[in-house]
């Protein structure tokens, strides 16, 4: 059974020493931990139906033929490289190669459409384009004339891609790379040897809730630090095995790649999702990042699954859940957990914890969640099951992590400390201001865009609302532009709500509140496709479709008890007074989620904005 946290006041004995030796680019880190722990496992990934393994020095040896291979192609320093892939092994290597060969990558979602393929290519003036699969390459061909800049694709998945002078494959980059290396053996370690902390590294492009994306330019020093910042800490080891299976295009994944080759520890990597629960019981992972929604769909399909089973098994998981709760809760006040409620936690594990410990590998030591806000009640669940969840934040232009919860302090409700030699402060009206060397540089392109998010002295505006408690726990309340008034001149904070419905209904998909000027409140809804159907069969309709199943009066009259549970626990204008149920789930393809499964709020209100107007009197 897991014994409670200790805790510590500060991260005031953190070992600065990991700065003060940090490398000078990720080229740099990368060799250095290739000849510290040459034999050490780096990656595995599936390869049919078991897995592969690359160690550091194998994983050098191919990382510095593809290098070498875009150095043959002509790829320059800071010239961009793009990627357009889901997660896999060949992303990281490409990733690495670019980095070693002194480029900067340029990431692109496999889910984006062929206009913002051509955007994104052309605007960060990219060069070379690695395709995953017939899909891509396609994309590519359809936009060639508006990408000019582009010599030549790399396509990692041949199967129906033509291959012609401007697209090759991925092993015939690597085998000219090899070749190079064959005659000039220091290639790439000259381009390593030339590239310091201020050369540009990485161009993420933000989601954009509007308009096109920007890119954001983060340099190799911006890498490394959050490398150093995160060993400082000592949360992660090189005897760490991490499961990694974000989409590596969104920054909060590509800087555990970076915290990965820093510390030395073993990455187990495979970008499909509905692989997640299998992998977790194969790989035996000590931590895993997830967003929200990915731990909301766990907690939802365990506690419906325990009230379907019904009986003494409901029960003793609802006594479990209510013990684990609260023993959570004690710790993150730091208080010591009482005789009586120890009692019962250690029943709880026995009975209830650590069986759902085991299905999560039986190894874990903590989560990592960001991107969005986690419910508490969940949270606390996961705590007290001893499956920690270390809220963090941070933005693509700050290189992600700006704060975290650590493993031996932790306050739920919080997005932790900030990072080791970060700088965080609140501004009169709220927002958060952040400075620190993994800010960005700016925005690629884009001075007017820069000069309205950063000031002079490297004060970075992040448009969330927040507040820093006593003992520097820092609190995000809300999106600056997410807030808005009713008519009665009310502020309403949306994404709090939002998270705690998400807390209280095991069925919901996603939760959008609306009331801009209105005299009311509203909400948008939509109901999980999986977790729906079992309830629609213990309700008379097993053979309903999903439409039918949202559009009963059964399922309106279960939303409208949970909507009443949460309006019980808000003020009276921030109560949800009527609600429209969607007739299907928001999704990525569609544009209504970011990869990274954030709601697009705007993008969302604008589709169904018939659906909101319907609810508020003519």
């Amino acid at each position: 059974m897991p014994q409670p946290r200790p805790t510590r006041a500060s991260d005031e004995a953190f070992d600065s020493s990991a700065f003060a030796d940090r490398p000078a680019s990720v080229g740099h880190l990368l060799r250095d931990r290739i000849a510290d722990t040459p034999d050490n496992i780096a990656y595995s990934y599936p390869s049919g139906i078991a897995w592969d393994e690359l160690t550091w020095a194998q994983l050098g040896e191919r990382v510095w033929a593809l290098a070498a291979g875009l150095v043959e192609l002509g790829v320059q320093p800071e010239d961009r490289v793009a990627l357009a892939s889901s997660t896999r092994i060949e992303w990281v290597l490409a990733d690495y190669a670019i980095m070693a060969a002194s480029a900067a990558t340029t990431t692109i979602y496999p889910t984006s459409i062929s206009d913002d393929v051509a955007f994104i290519t052309d605007d960060s003036g990219s060069k070379v384009v690695f395709a995953e699969n017939a899909e891509q390459v396609a994309k590519l061909r359809e936009v060639r004339d508006a990408i000019p800049g582009v010599t030549c694709v790399v396509a990692i998945d041949t199967d129906g891609v033509d291959l012609d002078d401007w697209v090759i494959s991925f092993e015939d980059l690597e085998a000219r790379g090899a070749a190079a290396l064959a005659s000039a053996p220091g290639l790439v370690d000259e381009r390593i040897d030339g590239t310091t902390p201020e050369s540009l590294a990485t161009i993420i492009y933000t989601s954009g809730t509007t308009g096109r994306p920007k890119g954001v330019r983060l340099r190799h020093a911006t890498w490394t630090y959050q490398g150093a910042a995160i060993r400082s800490t000592d949360m992660l080891t090189s005897e760490d095995v991490h499961y990694l299976w974000l989409p590596l295009a969104h920054v909060f994944a590509k800087v555990l790649l970076l915290i990965a080759a820093d510390v030395g520890m073993q990455t187990a990597i495979d970008g499909r999702i509905d692989k997640i629960v299998e992998n977790l019981g194969e790989v035996r992972p000590t931590f895993m990042a997830a967003a929200p929604r990915i731990f909301e769909k766990v907690y939802g399909k365990i506690s419906l699954g325990m009230a379907e089973e019904g009986g003494a098994k409901a029960k003793i998981f609802d006594f479990a859940s209510k013990a684990g709760r609260d023993y959570s809760r004690t710790l993150s006040e730091n208080r010591k957990p009482g005789l009586l409620l120890g009692l019962k936690h250690t029943v709880a594990d026995k009975l209830v914890f650590g069986k759902v410990r085991e299905r999560f590998g039986g190894r874990i030591r903590f989560f990592i969640s960001g991107s969005a806000a986690l419910n508490q009640d969940i949270a606390h669940w996961f705590n007290g099951a001893g499956l920690p969840i270390l809220e963090g934040y941070g933005l693509t232009e700050t290189s992600a992590a700006a704060t975290v919860n650590r493993p031996y302090a932790l306050r739920v409700g919080t997005v932790g400390w900030p990072t080791p030699q970060t700088e965080i402060k609140v501004a009169e009206d709220g927002e958060i201001l952040i400075r620190g060397e993994h800010v960005m540089e700016g925005y690629h392109n884009n001075p007017e865009a820069t000069a309205e998010v950063l000031t002079d002295d490297g004060w970075f505006h992040s448009g969330d609302i927040g507040e820093i408690d006593a003992d520097g726990f820092l609190k995000i309340t809300d999106r600056k532009k997410d807030l808005f008034k009713t008519s009665n001149g009310k502020y309403v904070a949306p994404s709090i709500i939002e998270s705690t419905f998400k807390g209280l209904c095991p069925y919901v998909g996603q939760f959008l509140v609306h009331g801009e000027s209105r005299q009311f409140v509203t909400a948008l809804i939509t109901l999980d496709e999986e977790a729906i159907r079992p309830w629609a069969e213990a309700n008379g309709m097993p053979d309903a479709s999903y439409t039918e199943i949202v559009s009963s009066l059964q399922a309106r009259e279960m939303v409208q008890s949970y909507v009443d549970e949460l309006n019980a626990g808000l003020n009276r204008h921030e109560q949800i007074k009527k609600f429209h149920i969607l007739g299907r789930d928001l999704t990525v393809e569609d544009g209504e989620l970011t990869p990274s499964l954030k709601m697009r709020r705007k993008v969302v209100a604008d589709k169904f904005r018939g659906d909101i107007e319907e609810m508020y009197p003519s």
